[in-house]
C-alpha cells in the first residue's frame, strides 16, 4: 500500500462518526440514544446493534480513548486482498491501496493458512466474508469490506481484551472474538463489527505435577489464547520423556479458544475424549469485563460450560490449562481407491461400504481414521489410519478383515504404511496440510454406533446422495467414550450422544461467497434439506458438532447439545444476559438474527 494509508487509518479513527453517509440508511425511527437501533424487515420488528451510519456509532473522542486504553493497538481493518486494487472503499472512507509487490505477496500466499492466521481479522474460509476483495489481476475491480469487521483490537494484555469487551457492551457494538480464523460458520467475521484479536497470547508453560481443583495430579500445560497446536506439540515433544495433548487434526488450529469451547476432537479422542474433557482450568473474561478463574471449584458451572458449551458464548478465554500425556510409538496406513483402480461405480461403492462398515471395529481397537469421500467424484482418500501405541503389525492386524473383504470382491487400491517413535512424528509426517482461502458452505452430522449396527445400508444411501448432489465429505472415525471413564462423561458440556459416536462427518457444498443471493439460498437449502438431511435420516442416533456443522441446523439446540442445553441456556443468561457475545446457533441466541441480507445483528422484538 502507498504512503497515505497510515494517515488515512489515523483519520478514519478520528472521524469515524463522519461515516454516516457511508453506512446503510440510518434508522428513521429508533431509540439510538440507548444504543439500540430499531429496524423492520418483513412483518417483524428488531432492536439492532449499533453500526457505522447510525447516530449512536461512537464519536472520535470515544475511539481515541479506546485506542489509548489498548496501547495504540486499535486498527482499521482492511481486507487482505486490498493491495491488488486501486482503492479500498471502506465504511470509514476510501483509500488508495494498490501496491504491486504487496499484491504479489498476498496472491502467492492466499491459500497459506499461517499467512491468513497472522492477519488481524481474516477468515481462513471466505464464504461468510461475502468473498469480498479477493486477489485480482484487474486493479480497477471494486474492493469493499464485505462482512469483515470494521476495526480490530490487536490485544496484547488481558486489559486490552477487557477494554474491548467493555467498549462493545457500553456502545452496543457487535463484537467478534478472533484468534486464528479457523471457522466454518462465519463466527470470525461480522459486518460492521469490532473484533478482538487474541493471537498474541503465546505463552506455553509445562508442569510435571499439576495439582488441580478436580483432584488431578499429573503433568499439564498452560497455554495462552493465541497458541496453535503445532506450537504446543513441538514444545511438548522436546520434553523428556516426550509429552502429547489432545488437539484437533489440523496443526494450525488454536487450542485455547473456540476449539475447546466447541469440544475439540482429534486423533487422541479415542484415548482421552475431547480436548474439553482434559481441561483443568481457564482464565476467562466474561461479558461484564471481569477476569475470572474457572475450574472445578471456582466458578464450576462456568468451567463446565466453557468445556464444549459453545464458542464465543460465555467469555473470552485468556489462558487454558490441560492435561498432558506420555507420547507413544505410532503406526499409520494410507489408502486410496479412485478411478485409477475402477470406473465401476457399483464396485467403488461396495468398497466404501466395506470400509465404513468396519468403523465400529476400528474405534473399538483404538484406531483414529481420517478420510475424504467424493472430493473428486469417485474417490475414497484415507490419510491416514492411525494406530497410537501400535506396531505396524498390530495396526495391519486390525485392518486385515477389511483387506480380506476387498480381495474377495476383487477391489484394487493403493496403500502405504509407516511407523514412528512418537505420535508427534506421525502427526507431522502423515497428515496433509490444509489450505485457506477457499469458499464453501459446510455442514455435518455424526453417526452413532447403533446406526452403523442397525442401518448401515441407509448410511451408504446417504453417502451416495451427498456425492451425487455435487458435495463431498470429510470423516473422522473416533469414539469419545472409548478411553474416557464413564464417570467423566458428564464433566464437560459436550453433547452426551458424542460418547457413542463412531464417525463425525463434515459435509461441503462448494460455492463462491459473492454468488447471487438466489444461488446462496439454493445452496443453503441443499445443505440443510438434502445433504445433511440424508445423514440425519440415516443416523438418528447421531448429533451435530458446533464447530463443523450447518450454522442453520434444524433444532440446533438438541442437535448440538442434547440434554445439556437447558443448563447451558441458564448459564448463558447469568453471564451474558444482554448478548454482548454472539455466535450463530449458540446458547441464548434464539431471538438473534442477521437481517438485511446478513448484515445487521438484531434481537427480534
Amino acid at each position: 500500500m502507498k504512503g497515505g494509508v497510515v494517515v488515512w487509518l489515523c483519520a478514519a479513527l478520528l472521524l469515524a462518526q463522519d461515516a454516516v453517509a457511508k453506512g446503510p440508511a440510518a434508522s428513521a425511527a429508533g431509540d439510538e440514544s440507548s444504543g439500540w437501533v430499531l429496524r423492520r424487515e418483513g412483518s417483524s420488528s428488531y432492536a439492532c446493534k449499533c453500526y457505522p451510519g447510525d447516530s449512536c456509532w461512537p464519536n472520535h473522542a470515544k475511539w481515541r480513548k479506546l485506542n489509548a486504553t489498548v496501547g495504540g493497538n486499535l486498527k482499521v481493518n482492511i481486507p487482505p486482498g486490498a493491495p491488488c486494487y486501486n482503492s479500498f472503499e471502506g465504511p470509514l472512507g476510501e483509500v488508495n491501496t494498490y501496491d504491486e509487490a504487496e499484491c504479489d505477496r498476498v496472491t502467492s500466499n492466499w491459500h497459506n493458512e499461517q499467512f491468513q492466521i497472522e492477519l488481524p481479522a481474516a477468515s481462513l474460509w471466505t464464504y461468510f466474508t461475502n468473498d469480498t476483495c479477493r486477489p485480482t489481476t484487474n486493479p480497477s475491480d471494486t474492493c469493499t469490506l464485505g462482512y469483515y469487521p470494521v476495526l480490530a483490537i490487536i490485544a496484547k494484555t488481558a486489559g486490552h481484551i477487557q477494554a474491548g469487551i467493555n467498549f462493545a457492551r457500553e456502545n452496543n457494538l457487535r463484537l467478534v472474538v478472533r484468534n486464528t480464523g479457523h471457522d466454518f460458520l462465519g463466527r470470525s467475521v461480522g459486518w460492521g463489527a469490532l473484533v478482538i484479536n487474541t493471537h498474541n497470547f503465546q505463552d506455553i508453560k509445562f508442569t510435571g505435577q499439576h495439582r488441580s481443583a478436580c483432584s488431578y495430579r499429573g503433568s499439564a500445560v498452560t497455554v495462552g489464547a493465541g497458541v496453535q497446536a503445532f506450537e504446543v506439540l513441538t514444545q511438548a515433544n522436546a520434553l523428556s520423556p516426550p509429552k502429547i495433548m489432545v488437539t484437533g487434526e489440523c496443526a494450525t488450529v488454536g487450542v485455547a479458544g473456540g476449539l475447546v469451547q466447541g469440544g475439540g476432537h482429534g486423533p487422541l479422542t479415542n484415548f482421552y475424549g475431547f480436548l474439553a474433557d482434559t481441561a483443568l482450568q481457564f482464565k476467562v473474561i466474561t461479558a461484564d469485563g471481569v477476569l475470572r478463574t474457572a475450574n472445578a471449584k471456582t466458578n464450576p458451572e462456568l468451567f463446565w460450560a466453557l468445556r464444549g458449551g459453545g464458542p464465543a458464548a460465555f467469555g473470552v478465554i485468556v489462558e487454558a490449562t490441560y492435561k498432558t500425556f506420555d507420547d507413544k510409538l505410532s503406526s499409520g496406513v494410507h489408502l486410496d481407491i479412485d478411478t485409477s483402480h475402477t470406473t465401476n461405480a457399483t464396485l467403488f461403492w461396495e468398497a466404501v461400504r466395506i470400509f465404513h462398515g468396519y468403523s465400529t471395529h476400528f474405534v473399538d481397537n483404538g484406531l483414529y481414521v481420517y478420510y475424504e469421500l467424493g472430493t473428486t467424484g469417485q474417490n475414497l482418500h484415507v490419510h491416514p489410519f492411525v494406530g497410537i501405541g501400535k506396531t505396524p503389525a498390530e495396526l495391519q492386524a486390525v485392518l486385515q478383515p477389511m483387506w480380506d473383504d476387498f480381495a474377495e470382491l476383487g477391489i484394487t487400491y493403493t496403500t502405504s504404511s509407516a511407523n514412528y517413535s512418537t505420535f508427534y512424528d506421525l502427526f507431522n509426517a502423515m497428515f496433509e496440510t490444509e489450505m485457506a482461502g477457499n469458499s464453501a458452505l459446510t455442514g455435518g452430522w455424526s453417526i452413532g454406533r447403533r446406526d452403523v449396527e442397525d442401518s448401515h445400508p441407509a448410511i451408504m444411501d446417504a453417502f451416495q446422495t451427498i456425492v451425487g448432489a455435487g458435495s463431498f465429505m470429510i470423516g473422522h472415525m473416533w469414539s469419545a467414550g472409548h478411553g474416557l471413564p464413564r464417570s467423566e462423561w458428564g464433566s464437560s458440556a459436550v453433547n452426551p450422544r458424542f460418547r457413542t459416536v463412531v464417525d463425525k462427518l463434515i459435509t461441503v457444498v462448494p460455492l463462491a461467497g459473492n454468488a447471487p443471493l438466489a444461488d446462496k439460498a439454493a445452496a443453503q437449502d441443499k445443505l440443510t434439506n438434502v445433504v445433511d438431511a440424508a445423514l440425519r435420516n440415516a443416523a438418528p442416533n447421531g448429533c451435530a458438532y458446533i464447530n463443523e456443522a450447518d450454522p442453520y441446523e434444524p433444532n440446533w439446540q438438541h442437535a448440538f447439545w442434547g440434554t445439556n442445553y437447558p443448563a447451558l441456556l441458564r448459564i448463558r443468561q447469568k453471564y451474558d444476559p444482554n448478548g454482548v457475545f454472539y455466535a450463530v446457533s449458540t446458547p441464548g441466541t434464539e431471538k438473534w438474527e442477521q437481517i438485511e441480507t446478513g448484515t445487521r445483528l438484531c434481537r427480534k422484538l
